[in-house]
């Protein structure tokens, strides 16, 4: 009796885990799959977890566009400057090129990098990492997607599924949450099936806070007398530092020798400082580097993808305040290297 009793307890347990796994929506699906991915790459670039997975859920169908089952493509990011694999699709126009990577968790970091490091979607990371709402009306205004009603999408998705639970979770809690759920499975697409989602790696050290925004990075801060006395600069005026290295704005009349003159020092220190193989007419609001400027940018600030055709290595050196033939050794540029729109720009080695 006790025998047969336990068969019907197995039996209706084992029908009622069919029965939820069959009533989980394809979009609750991606969000036990992709959940903890989405958290470890909250800590590593700053964007709001909440809103990646309801970015993957509305760009890629929750996992089943074409895009995302033949090229693990998640967010529909073109080519660009892709060097990579690519596949073909239409889209805004016929037959765009699209990025192709190999495994699902490529296309998240990539995604992640795709707002960090692009200036017009870098004022995303002065909001609250909680404060997706922001986030959402942010990446309409910033032309992520045409879609008049794209915000409302994202935050119905967050709100409906309670996405917001992750912006503010551990990255042990997410992985231990993935374990945690049964595995669930879907018949397989016409084309070759998605690899599975990696766990974040254990191995892996992953810092439980989130990075600075590039723009608080990059912000010049104001140094103090005892730094400016330090060096011997002139305190007639105000001096700021980028990257921990002291600068000024030239001003109407300034040169390159009267600046060096003023701060103590050789005219051919200042030109070599600032990346100047002679002295150039040098107009109001310039940044002139006082001392040399560092080999690599801050750890939270890794490239710069090039906006518009035109942009000069030494423009975004002086920006970054790191050195130009340090970055052109990163990169492997020759001299003279001429950058593109969409191109990347490593920071750091």
């Amino acid at each position: 009796m006790k025998l047969k009793r336990l068969i019907y307890i197995v039996l209706a347990v084992t029908l009622s885990v069919l029965l939820t796994a069959a009533d989980v929506t394809p979009q609750q699906k991606y969000i036990d799959t992709y959940a903890a991915v989405a958290v470890r790459e909250m800590y590593r670039s700053g964007v709001p977890a909440s809103i990646t997975l309801a970015q993957g859920i509305l760009e890629s169908g929750s996992g089943r566009s074409r895009l995302a089952t033949e090229g693990n493509n998640h967010f529909g990011i073109k080519c660009h400057d892709w060097k990579g694999k690519s596949m073909r699709a239409d889209d805004d126009a016929k037959n765009e090129c699209f990025r192709v990577y190999d495994d699902a968790e490529q296309s998240f970091m990539d995604h992640s990098d795709f707002l960090r490091y692009r200036d017009r979607y870098k004022f995303l990371f002065e909001y609250e990492i909680t404060d997706y709402k922001s986030w959402a009306y942010g990446l309409k205004k910033a032309g992520y997607a045409t879609a008049p009603t794209y915000a409302e999408s994202l935050i119905r998705l967050i709100e409906d599924y309670g996405l917001s639970k992750y912006d503010t979770m551990s990255t042990d809690a997410a992985v231990q949450e993935a374990e945690a759920k049964p595995e669930q499975t879907e018949a397989a697409p016409k084309a070759k099936r998605q690899k599975k989602a990696k766990k974040p790696s254990k191995k892996v050290a992953v810092p439980e806070e989130i990075p600075q925004s590039p723009l608080t990075i990059e912000e010049a801060k104001p140094i103090t007398k005892e730094v400016a006395e330090k060096y011997t600069f002139a305190l007639s005026r105000r001096l700021l530092a980028k990257n921990g290295v002291p600068f000024l704005y030239s001003v109407e009349g300034e040169t390159y020798s009267s600046i060096a003159q003023n701060n103590h020092l050789f005219l051919k220190e200042i030109l070599m400082y600032n990346d100047l193989a002679a002295e150039v007419p040098l107009l109001p609001g310039t940044v002139v580097y006082l001392q040399p400027k560092k080999k690599q940018a801050p750890k939270d600030l890794a490239k710069y993808v090039v906006e518009e055709d035109g942009e000069q290595l030494r423009d975004i050196c002086q920006r970054f305040a790191v050195r130009m033939k340090n970055i052109q050794k990163i990169n492997s540029f020759q001299s003279g290297h001429v950058l593109r729109a969409g191109d990347t720009v490593l920071l750091r080695k």
